[in-house]
């Protein structure tokens, strides 16, 4: 299993909206704006139909709020390329693994984070990262420093340099650079974003 669609640059976009009808229009604007790794979460309706969609792009996208066996099958199907969970969930790993796709984990605590990683997850989503911030994740790297960690939750793009300066692998982030572009909002002003996170990224 590979994580270079993720960790190149190492920033997932997190697309979560009542309606997944602009999820690809936005995909194809992080590309544009080089944020290649692009998070389709399955409680938006119509998620699995835009992973579908955009399964022939050429960074594959992933599917996020995975939580069961039947999930990770279905988006898998759909051309997911990759399967994220918001907890510890074992049977997702498991069926990421005999379906030979990356899964990662969602965790917070050292005992989750630990126990994800044991159970196989590729990469260990700390979240909600907003919690602890850039110095929880220097923390956790000390005991820890085997498990590569995605913190997820609240990262601003004035946060970004921070994260990965402590640690970080990859980064999540929703709403401070996906903004309102899922619901109608300016692409214009998403690729400005997006540019930042590159930016900060240097």
């Amino acid at each position: 299993m590979t994580t270079d669609h993720v960790l190149d640059p190492p920033v997932i976009a997190i697309l979560r909206a009542d309606t997944a009808t602009r999820f690809a229009e936005v995909t194809a604007t992080l590309h544009e704006a080089g944020i290649t790794a692009v998070e389709f979460t399955l409680n938006t309706p119509g998620a699995l139909d835009a992973i579908r969609e955009c399964s022939g792009f050429a960074h594959p996208v992933g599917a996020g709020t995975v939580s069961t066996a039947l999930d990770a099958a279905r988006a898998v199907d759909a051309g997911a390329a990759y399967l994220i969970t918001p907890t510890v969930c074992p049977e997702v790993i498991a069926e990421g693994r005999r379906l030979g796709v990356p899964v990662y984990c969602g965790a917070f605590t050292p005992t989750e984070i630990h126990s994800a990683w044991l159970a196989g997850a590729t990469m260990v989503k700390v979240f909600p990262a907003s919690v602890g911030g850039p110095g929880y994740v220097r923390a956790i790297r000390g005991p820890l420093p085997e498990i590569p960690l995605i913190p997820t939750g609240g990262i601003g793009l004035s946060d970004v340099r921070a994260y990965l300066d402590a640690g970080a692998t990859a980064l999540g982030m929703g709403a401070p650079l996906v903004g309102d572009a899922c619901t109608g909002g300016d692409l214009d002003a998403l690729r400005e974003r997006a540019a930042a996170v590159r930016k900060a990224l240097l």
